[in-house]
């Protein structure tokens, strides 16, 4: 039997918490129904046996304190919610413990803004990690030293595992069923819950907001004026020049407070106004490209494409309820 430790972290997002425990827990159901015995023991794991959540509107009655779990299989930490550094610190004690856990043999896996916690462990030092897109400015900023990939529901390495954001934890406790029970159990699972299985990208959920809670202000300027004048060709070499910067500098300036190149930020701000054409407008995919300035159509579906991880066409379909009429 494995072993399932679901954390409750003050300030954890109840969703994320009692969906895990319920799609757990629902597993030992399918095996009794077939006679078997349950393949999990799934408890609530506290700092203190009651936690309260969203601003004390809930109490949760947590099974054991972190003092109670000599070893575990597998950690879960839910979603949290509120100001991620106080989140932080209030939660601090879990910390040691996790790290513990997994020097010890347990696997850890977090859900969406549950990363935070998970990185600030160090476990998650030069490995990859999915957290919800709305955070991705403030995690890298905090934890330089991880590979936050933005695009990915999942991330599954040496035992560590992240979900992306929101409600995509579901399809990490799936993921973590299907290794644990097997595809048919997991299959089973997301008919019964109407999860829909195997997404791997929430590219096409994300909307992009050029990090700006930086110092450089030169930097600034030239965000604003690609965002102001998308329409139009604008070079490197012009923005540069613009801010009286040489080129190499200002590319390692521009990356550095971005995380995006300049080519990269200026195609992203492109194609989030192409989605939003897509969304409110019936322009043909062809003026909407012409309007943010694309006149190659292979070239801009597959910046499309590489940035949302599906085609105009089908963000279309997808987004924009009169195209369905």
């Amino acid at each position: 039997m494995k072993h399932i430790s679901i954390l409750v972290p003050e300030g954890a997002i109840l969703g994320s918490l009692e969906g895990s425990r319920q799609l757990m827990t629902q597993v030992n159901e399918f095996f009794k129904v077939k006679g078997q015995q349950p393949l999990f023991k799934v408890q609530l794991v506290g700092l203190s046996k009651e936690t309260k959540l969203s601003g004390g509107l809930f109490t949760v009655n947590t099974d054991v304190t972190i003092n109670d779990v000599e070893r575990t299989d597998l950690i879960i930490i839910p979603a949290l919610d509120g100001e991620i550094t106080s989140a932080l610190e209030i939660n601090r004690d879990f910390v040691p413990w996790i790290i513990k856990q997994y020097k010890s043999g347990s696997e850890v896996a977090s859900l969406c803004l549950g990363a935070f916690l998970l990185a600030s462990t160090g476990l998650l030092k030069g490995r990859k990690c999915a957290t919800h897109w709305m955070a991705t400015n403030t995690f890298r900023q905090m934890f330089p030293d991880v590979d936050l990939v933005t695009e990915k529901i999942i991330t599954d390495e040496q035992g560590i595992y992240s979900s992306g954001g929101a409600f995509s934890y579901l399809n990490l406790i799936l993921y973590l069923i299907e290794k644990y029970a097997g595809r048919d159990i997991a299959i089973l699972a997301a008919k019964v819950f109407a999860i829909e299985i195997d997404r791997e990208s929430q590219s096409p959920f994300t909307i992009f907001q050029g990090q700006k809670s930086h110092e450089d202000e030169s930097i600034k300027k030239a965000q604003e004026f690609i965002e102001a004048n998308f329409q139009e060709k604008i070079t490197v070499d012009q923005l540069a020049s613009m801010f009286a910067i040489g080129r190499r500098n200002f590319e390692r300036r521009f990356k550095k407070a971005t995380s995006n190149t300049i080519s990269e930020y200026i195609q992203r701000v492109k194609i989030e106004a192409t989605k939003k054409g897509l969304e409110t407008s019936m322009k043909t995919i062809n003026e909407l490209m012409y309007d943010v300035g694309y006149n190659d159509t292979k070239a801009f579906r597959t910046v499309f494409k590489k940035i949302t991880g599906i085609s105009p066409i089908d963000y279309r379909n997808k987004y924009n309820k009169a195209s369905l009429n």
